[in-house]
């Protein structure tokens, strides 16, 4: 059963539209398919019986005629008459005898009812030919003194309704469905648009402007986007303007403790004091970066391989041993200076951990995979979600003499999150930690 449940899932179409319009075609195949059962059940047989009765019923009154006792003068001129009035044409071949052969008939609603009424109406025997004759029907009877043989025309046995019947019900049933399709196509186009602008806004993409409609529903949840939207982006705008203001007032008081301590004379506190300072800016920028998110920045198509080579020749230049691959083609929509700070956090992290790092980029087939592994300690696996958290630093495997704040990698998952991208901690072909970036295109 749940196999069974599994393949209808599979089968079953995934998007809105095909789920839509199947809600719709389901029934429809069902209502039309009972309607042609009960067509053919009782409609049609009911009248092809009746026809079938009728043509009956006039072999059953020539034979009457053709074996009454009356004047041959009389018989000739009623036998004209039925010929003209029933469309039936029959020749009687006296002193023949009916072969013993079976009736070549198919198995078909008509021909089953035409040989019923042929036994209800007649008590000679008889043989019924419906494939010989393409628009006709030929039947033999057996009389008393020879073989009356008729051909009937098909039309007074098997009624034309059925034909339109048919046409009428597939005909409506295409163009009935055809309007749905169209109908709820349509209805599709609101939430289509609605849903990519949640993606570019979730990406931090600029976002053409929305206007609600189809139905109620989808007019409200576009209504409810735009609000969110105008409320996100007036928090960001003052978070912005909040930071630039926390971030001169820091700056100025450690600006006049440098110039104090820069007019000092040398010795050991003053260079401590030098390097407690510059401490603290590294640890304000950490703190501002991680709190702002680079969020302010406008997205625009970019070569992800430029980005990553300039990383990896900052990181060179101070010293690291950094070797990098980059594969197919891998322009993308970033925020670039977002982008190379993830980048330049993870690849700072691996060198402070790793005598070794290789960063790699690759084009799959939607998305872009990172890796940056270096050959350090690693981290444990029940301990790699909480690395994410800001201010987490595991001091039993990362050196805390050479440790930062323990914000690096909650700004690269911030970052790769604003993308709509994922992050994953896993282990290294060299023996530390690998770094997996995933980024739609």
């Amino acid at each position: 059963m749940r196999r069974a449940l599994r393949t209808l899932k599979k089968i079953l179409p995934r998007g809105l539209f095909g789920r839509s319009l199947l809600i719709i075609v389901l029934p429809f195949v069902l209502l039309q398919g009972l309607m042609t059962f009960v067509f053919y059940q009782a409609h049609w047989d009911t009248v092809s019986r009746r026809l079938s009765l009728g043509v009956a019923g006039d072999l059953a009154t020539i034979i009457q005629v053709l074996q009454a006792d009356i004047e041959p003068g009389v018989k000739s001129r009623l036998l004209t008459s039925a010929r003209h009035n029933t469309s039936i044409d029959f020749v009687f071949e006296e002193g023949a005898i009916l072969p013993n052969v079976p009736s070549l008939t198919t198995n078909r609603i008509v021909d089953r009812m035409l040989t019923r009424a042929l036994g209800e109406r007649l008590v000679y025997p008889f043989q019924v030919d419906t494939r010989s004759l393409q628009d006709l029907v030929r039947i033999k009877i057996q009389l008393a003194d020879g073989v009356l043989t008729t051909t009937v025309p098909r039309k007074r046995i098997a009624s034309s309704t059925t034909t339109v019947f048919v046409v009428w019900m597939v005909g409506a049933s295409i163009i009935l469905i055809g309007i749905g399709a169209v109908f709820l196509r349509n209805q599709m186009k609101p939430i289509r648009r609605l849903g990519r602008a949640a993606e570019a806004f979730g990406k931090g993409r600029p976002i053409p402007p929305i206007k609600p409609e189809g139905a109620t529903e989808v007019r409200q949840a576009a209504a409810a986007f735009l609000d969110m939207q105008q409320r996100i982006q007036r928090q960001m705008q003052q978070r912005t303007e909040m930071l630039s203001g926390v971030s001169h007032d820091l700056r100025t008081p450690l600006t006049r403790m440098k110039l104090e301590l820069a007019m000092m004379p040398a010795s050991d506190v003053r260079e401590n004091l030098e390097s407690d300072i510059q401490q603290m800016e590294r640890m304000i920028e950490e703190y501002l970066a991680f709190v702002r998110g680079e969020g302010g920045e406008a997205a625009r198509r970019v070569g992800l391989d430029d980005i990553v080579k300039e990383v990896v020749e900052e990181s060179r230049r101070q010293g690291a041993r950094v070797q990098c691959t980059t594969t197919g083609d891998l322009v993308l929509e970033v925020r670039p200076s977002a982008m190379k700070r993830c980048l330049t956090n993870l690849v700072e992290n691996a060198a402070r951990f790793g005598s070794m790092i290789e960063v790699s980029a690759r084009r799959l087939e939607r998305t872009i995979e990172l890796t940056v592994d270096d050959n350090g300690p690693g981290i444990p696996k029940d301990e790699r979600e909480n690395v994410f958290k800001p201010f987490v630093r595991l001091d039993h495997s990362r050196n805390p003499a050479t440790g930062g704040a323990g914000l690096g990698l909650s700004i690269a998952r911030d970052i790769v999150h604003a993308h709509g991208g994922e992050i994953a901690l896993l282990e290294s072909p060299r023996g530390g930690l690998r770094v997996k970036l995933t980024i739609p295109v």
